[in-house]
């Protein structure tokens, strides 16, 4: 190769740097969560150990949920980014974005555990509502930049199937909202309705409802 012959093309941005770095930024971020599901110690002679552990089942709870949505979460992200084709220097700042929010739930999900039976529950929840509001935020805000002109995008995935991730991606954020208000009112079933948003984004496409494909 002469001085003045140019090798192969090379992406200012390498998309499997991102992926393997967000990979374990979530993989991090889920692991951490275990660490708030304490082992009962120092139990009175007169409490079993299983009366003892049905007493923490917020922390169970509070456990359960935050892994189900940063698990579904990363389903999802690991499904972007097989459509996904390029990278640009405003998606690593919406991934970067994203990732944050991640790396925030282990807090929110230990204030539920510690005050879901005190009064400061509905603040709990709030904080924990508040945090999922940004994450669907941020979630959008990466795939509406890598969809809008089809600029980041592969080959794989038609129009139809871009319009029908924009649809069920945009529920997100006002569905979140919802369990952040009625942490307001009523902190476990703000709780709830976050597992069941977790269970929605779980299901394959072909069994959304048809609005939603």
């Amino acid at each position: 190769m002469t001085p003045h012959q140019e090798g192969p093309r090379r992406e200012p941005y390498s998309i499997q740097r991102l992926e393997a770095f967000s990979d374990g930024v979530f993989a991090i971020a889920i692991t951490l969560l275990i660490l708030d599901v304490r082992v009962p110690r120092d139990l009175p002679q007169t409490t079993r150990l299983a009366d003892a552990m049905l007493a923490a089942w917020p922390s169970y709870f509070a456990f359960l949920t935050s892994f189900a949505t940063i698990g579904i979460m990363w389903m999802n992200h690991h499904r972007l980014f097989r459509i996904i084709a390029r990278a640009d220097h405003a998606l690593l700042i919406w991934n970067g974005l994203l990732l944050l929010g991640i790396t925030f739930v282990p807090f929110p999900t230990a204030l539920i555990a510690e005050y879901i039976q005190r009064p400061d529950q509905r603040t709990a929840a709030m904080v924990l509502g508040g945090t999922y509001v940004f994450l669907a935020l941020m979630f959008n805000g990466l795939w509406w930049h890598a969809a809008r002109g089809r600029r980041l995008l592969g080959e794989a995935l038609d129009e139809a199937g871009v319009r029908a991730i924009s649809r069920s991606y945009a529920i997100g954020p006002a569905a979140y909202l919802m369990t952040f208000l009625l942490a307001l009112v009523n902190a476990p079933a703000s709780l709830g309705l976050n597992l069941l948003l977790a269970a929605f984004y779980a299901l394959p496409a072909r069994l959304l409802p048809r609005p939603f494909r």
